[in-house]
């Protein structure tokens, strides 16, 4: 009976040790604190740096990475612009039995009559305001571009915050230092206001 007992008190050892040590393995890999190591893996243990210049090459990846985004925000921004003048600019056909623009114009509630002048010359004209934007209608030219560029913006900030996210030190200041430059380089064209 004594025997017994011996064996049950050896695997309840054996059961608490091997909890403790899952225990203190999960949290030592839930830390939510940053450290400096040049072998941390981004994205697979495939990509693991095994010495300083492995993690610097991967250092600069994440910096043209942050400011590849920074440049697909300034496309998107110039393309959402270009879009917007096209609209502006379309040309619209008279529908049946609806008067032309210039009627409906010279009847809307909304217009002020101002004289225009340009060059010494004087021009009557009719001011619009317009009430509110409206939603564009579909485009097969412009939405899917857009919603391929969205979807790329969106990878590409997926992917480095996974980076952000093994909380290495260098990872971190590495995809600052892409935003910088790339807002540095493109924020300029990037008048959307997104980040």
């Amino acid at each position: 009976m004594d025997m017994d007992m011996g064996m049950d008190m050896g695997s309840s050892t054996t059961t608490n040790t091997t909890t403790t040590s899952m225990t203190s393995m999960s949290a030592s890999m839930m830390s939510m604190t940053f450290f400096t190591s040049y072998s941390t893996p981004i994205y697979s243990s495939m990509w693991t740096p095994m010495n300083i210049g492995q993690y610097a090459g991967t250092c600069i990846f994440l910096i043209l990475l942050a400011t590849i985004l920074r440049g697909l925000l300034a496309v998107k921004a110039w393309k959402e612009t270009a879009w917007m003048d096209a609209e502006f600019n379309r040309r619209y056909v008279t529908v049946a039995g609806k008067g032309p623009k210039s009627e409906r114009i010279s009847v809307d509630s909304d217009k002020e009559r101002m004289v225009l002048s340009a060059n010494g010359v004087e021009e009557e004209v009719f001011v619009v305001k317009k009430r509110s934007m409206g939603t564009r209608p579909w485009r097969f030219s412009v939405d899917p571009i857009r919603a391929c560029l969205d979807t790329v913006i969106a990878g590409v900030g997926y992917l480095l915050m996974l980076s952000i996210m093994t909380m290495n030190v260098g990872y971190f200041l590495s995809v600052l230092g892409g935003t910088f430059l790339g807002s540095l380089a493109l924020g300029r064209y990037n008048t959307a206001g997104e980040h």
